[in-house]
């Protein structure tokens, strides 16, 4: 009947807009300015400073166990 492919149409073009509310939703969330920074969430997320140490020596590099050193606060001459 006629009226089967309208409820049809109307069903795809609420699904469709709700499909796209929700993705522009999860955008704008994912996207939105923050105040902080990789310097700020590095303590949550950082191995201890042992495991540093030798992940440095490991690889060639060298560790500091200066903790006032962050290189937001590093100026360049």
């Amino acid at each position: 009947m006629w009226w089967e492919d309208v409820l049809i149409g109307a069903f795809l073009i609420i699904g469709l807009y709700c499909f796209l509310s929700l993705v522009g939703f999860n955008t704008r969330r994912v996207t939105r300015k923050t105040s902080r920074t990789a310097e700020n969430l590095y303590p949550d997320f950082a191995d201890s400073p042992k495991q540093q140490r030798k992940y440095a020596r490991e690889h060639g590099g060298s560790w500091r166990d200066d903790e006032e050193a962050r290189p937001s606060d590093m100026r360049w001459p």
